[in-house]
């Protein structure tokens, strides 16, 4: 594309009707050979990939963060030696996979999102990178790591209830930011590997390549293919492509819900009874008698009855079948700040800090030999306290999970793919969605 072209898309522009949290928002580009011929698109800078190369250390395996679906992602600098006159900054690279569960469309969904939104509970994009075939994304970096990494490593350092109401209560707060406009942005893809958490454990939103935008006007939802993780994605949605905001709000009590008792959404090596969190669960959040035998048991004595069953009936709600019977995300950061407010909720602060913001926790190793007597006693005296305080022992290895045999889909675990959630009914092949798909339009 020359320059003609540039100018003529450029003259085309217009600003989006609704305004965002008071931001008002480009077109999104229509494809990658648009963005190219814009300059200073959003709140972005654009990279060179030798620029990006430099900043990784090209791209050295002793800094990758992680890897999934859509590529690895570094940590790495952006300083003097890469750009002058920019301050030094630890970031984190994302380097798409061809190849991957992510195309095109997706990384430029994340591009015309992040670039233009801000919010403190929303990853920064500080830069991208569309040079030639490469396509790469630079964030601020997050010393935490993502939510999923601290509620389910076998051997881990366990989150105190606190801080795990902490991150709920952020998370929503981004939530509740995306579903604030007009036409309201669904993040479609909510669940604990895309919350990340910075040194202070701030929870911010992460990965937007599923983002679309709501209904207008009158309509009550947007059809679209049904996408997502499975064990997060609303069964309406599911059953009928039926996207609203609430969809995001199912999304959002399934992750409550995995904070709560500690256990992963989809479990593949739990019985059929109990192998799906949700289904298992959510009958008994609002018995009383059977839900302190439910709660996480590593976070024994830093809650009181009072808060667990607040926190408790927010869950039950967000997860009702109806869409119409959940709250809406701004509701929800109502409850949760409600909650925080409770004289009873400052009293669990102070349980569960006690100067140290975690407690240590291994699952037990199931092994015979020796070496592990001792430590399997000591566990199975632990775990005959934890029934008398009526508590269930945690499970034993929490392994990656996936769906049953019936349905075409990807689950999740630790890989953060980008995954496409076909319908019982549907049985169709897996595809990547259209321009229009993504962005709505």
């Amino acid at each position: 594309m020359g320059k003609s072209a540039g100018s003529s898309y450029l003259a085309n522009q217009k600003k989006d009707p609704s305004q965002r949290n008071g931001v008002s928002l480009l077109l999104p580009p229509m494809d990658v050979e648009d963005l190219r011929v814009i300059a200073g698109y959003g709140n972005v800078n654009t990279f060179t990939y030798s620029e990006l190369r430099a900043a990784t250390k090209n791209f050295r395996p002793d800094l990758i963060l992680g890897e999934g679906g859509f590529g690895i992602v570094y940590k790495g600098v952006i300083d003097e030696n890469v750009r002058p006159g920019f301050g030094t900054t630890q970031v984190a690279v994302k380097v798409l996979n061809p190849e991957g569960f992510q195309g095109d469309m997706e990384w430029l969904a994340e591009v015309n999102y992040l670039g233009q939104l801000s919010h403190p509970n929303l990853v920064k994009l500080i830069g991208y990178c569309c040079e030639g075939h490469h396509r790469l994304l630079v964030y601020e970096y997050m010393a935490c790591g993502n939510l999923e990494k601290h509620l389910f490593q076998r051997v881990c350092l366990t989150m105190p209830w606190s801080t795990r109401m902490k991150i709920a209560l952020g998370a929503a707060k981004g939530l509740a930011y995306l579903h604030a406009a007009e036409r309201s942005i669904i993040y479609r893809d909510f669940k604990t590997s895309n919350i990340l958490l910075d040194e202070d454990y701030n929870a911010k939103l992460s990965d937007f390549g599923l983002a679309k935008e709501g209904p207008i006007g009158d309509q009550t939802h947007v059809s679209t293919r049904v996408m997502g993780t499975f064990g997060y994605a609303a069964p309406e949605y599911i059953m009928t492509g039926h996207l609203t905001a609430r969809s995001d709000v199912y999304g959002f009590g399934v992750v409550l819900l995995e904070m709560l008792i500690g256990r992963k959404a989809v479990d593949k090596n739990r019985s059929s009874r109990d192998y799906n969190l949700v289904d298992w669960v959510r009958p008994l959040l609002i018995n009383s008698r059977k839900l302190f035998r439910l709660i996480d048991p590593r976070m024994e004595g830093q809650y009181s009855n009072k808060v667990a069953t607040e926190v408790s009936a927010l869950a039950h709600r967000c997860l009702s079948h109806n869409p119409k019977g959940r709250p809406t995300m701004d509701q929800v950061v109502e409850i949760l700040q409600s909650i925080e407010d409770l004289p009873e909720s400052k009293e669990d602060l102070l349980l569960g800090s006690g100067g140290i913001a975690v407690t240590l926790y291994e699952a037990p190793k199931l092994e015979d030999d020796t070496s592990n007597k001792s430590s399997t006693k000591n566990y199975e005296e632990t775990e005959a306290k934890m029934h008398t305080r009526r508590r269930i022992k945690p499970g034993n290895g929490r392994s990656k999970s996936e769906p049953p045999a019936d349905f075409n889909l990807f689950s999740p675990d630790s890989d953060r793919h980008h995954r496409d959630i076909e319908s019982k009914s549907r049985h169709s092949r897996f595809a990547k969605p259209s321009l229009d798909q993504v962005y709505g339009i």
